[in-house]
């Protein structure tokens, strides 16, 4: 909490008591019976967290991308996986929230932002991962309506959430023929895959979204034709903040659990911590996840401020944040030794949770083409 004002100190106390008390008990049930825990969420949404970055005026707390970063972080020392798509659901809020007309706001945000609905964000397909601008989803109009054919891949959510926030051709090929639409449930035409086995973030479902002649108004599509791509682009730039901050709090709570471990646990007739190899350990896991940190609120700070850079900054933050904060957890796990495998210990479920995010929300390696392509453009 150093350099944070009252008010996010404050925003951050009450997200730690509510992982501490509402999530991390429940966090291995969770992940075991691959529960996707909705009234929980509520009661984070009874907090102002479904909608943390949205316009007061439809029910958001209106809070900065920095507050944000806070509250994701202090929610994932409790469980990463809810949190995780948590953070996805924001969002999708905040893309209805900004490109939507004041019409659409006022039909989706109240009720997503309360999370008596939630909402899935579908950009990716069987054969556009990285590639998202060659994506296949087709949207023909037919006077006021949308036909959509087409799938949508690993979504978080897919099949139990309510809104889903679709990009799909309206034009030709590449980026400038994409277009962005809000699908309700039970839309006909609208189904989804099999639930997805997943080694880590089994607290949410993900499926594939399935439309076949699925029908959706012309008054659900957000911004204008042809803009779809620049509105997903641009939730990305939170949403890999989002992330970033949600492996900062799996990293926070595995180095507790590490110092706890390595004073409890003995061997050679003496605690683990008196051995100076894993007290090196220890303090360069602590360095890493602090700097992460650093670099994560900056790029915060940058796109909450509308800067020229922020899309690189959340690129960097994302890409350094995600990749520390696995070693991190990984090495948590290594100095349990044996017991770091067990999942009677809260560490390993950190290690399967937080691999995923080196992936999702633009690879590691996208994140290295982004910030090599500005450094060549000059």
């Amino acid at each position: 909490s150093v350099g944070l004002t009252e008010d996010q100190k404050e925003f951050q106390k009450v997200a730690l008591d509510f992982a501490a008390k509402e999530m991390a008990p429940y966090m291995a049930e969770w992940d075991e019976k691959e529960i996707f825990p909705v009234e929980t969420m509520r009661k984070a949404a009874q907090l102002g967290f479904g909608g943390i970055y949205v316009k007061p005026d439809v029910g958001g707390s209106g809070l900065s991308r920095l507050d944000t970063s806070i509250i994701f972080e202090a929610l994932s020392t409790g469980c990463t996986s809810t949190t995780a798509y948590m953070s996805i659901h924001n969002m999708c809020v905040w893309m209805i929230d900004t490109f939507g007309s004041d019409e659409q706001r006022r039909r989706f945000c109240p009720s997503l932002c309360s999370m008596e609905k939630f909402a899935s964000y579908c950009l990716t397909e069987p054969g556009s991962g990285s590639d998202a601008a060659s994506l296949l989803t087709s949207a023909q109009r037919k006077g006021d309506t949308y036909v959509l054919n087409g799938s949508k891949a690993f979504i978080s959510g897919g099949g139990d959430t309510d809104v889903y926030v679709v990009m799909c051709r309206t034009g030709g090929p590449g980026p400038k023929g994409i277009s962005c639409l809000v699908v309700e449930k039970g839309t006909p035409g609208l189904s989804f895959g099999k639930k997805e086995r997943k080694v880590g973030w089994n607290s949410q479902p993900t499926r594939a979204v399935i439309f076949e002649d699925c029908a959706v108004p012309v008054g659900n599509r957000l911004g204008a034709e042809g803009q779809g791509f620049s509105i997903a682009m641009q939730g990305l730039n939170g949403g890999r903040i989002n992330i970033a901050s949600c492996s900062l709090g799996a990293a926070h709570a595995s180095v507790l659990l590490a110092q706890e471990h390595l004073t409890v646990r003995k061997q050679f007739g003496e605690p683990l911590a008196n051995n100076q190899y894993l007290q090196f350990g220890l303090a360069e896991m602590a360095t890493r996840l602090v700097a992460a940190r650093l670099m994560v609120r900056h790029a915060a700070r940058a796109l909450q401020d509308g800067r020229e850079d922020a899309a690189v900054l959340c690129s960097m933050a994302k890409l350094f944040a995600t990749d520390e904060c696995f070693l991190i957890c990984n090495q948590a796990l290594q100095m349990h030794g044996g017991y770091g495998y067990l999942k009677d210990y809260a560490v390993q479920q950190f290690v399967r949770d937080i691999r995923v995010h080196q992936i999702l929300e633009g690879t590691n390696e996208v994140m290295r083409m982004i910030v090599a392509r500005s450094l060549l453009q000059g």
